[in-house]
């Protein structure tokens, strides 16, 4: 399970998801090309995003393949709008 949240430059959890992402293979399918962002996911380490990098998630969130769709993408929609409203903030897929 990939875990989800906000956390500032001094690493406090500003938000969390109560949702995760369900590793499945199709995550591991996604092109590179397509998905640079989510392609970085891996199940056991951390992928995080700044600001700039959010509108390019919200993108590919638009168009992610129904196999790796879940309640974790409104959620993680939710969280990239904390970290585009706010200073010093990132959102962090925290794997296992």
């Amino acid at each position: 399970m990939i875990n989800l949240q906000v956390c500032g430059d001094n690493g406090d959890v500003v938000a969390r998801a109560r949702a995760g992402v369900e590793w499945t293979d199709a995550f591991a399918g996604l092109d590179s090309v397509r998905f640079p962002m989510l392609w970085a996911l891996i199940p056991y380490g951390d992928a995080v995003f700044n600001q700039r990098q959010v509108p390019l998630l919200l993108a590919e969130l638009d168009r992610l393949p129904a196999a790796c769709v879940g309640d974790w993408v409104g959620q993680a929609r939710e969280l990239c709008q904390v970290v585009e409203r706010g200073q010093h903030l990132y959102l962090w897929f925290v794997g296992d």
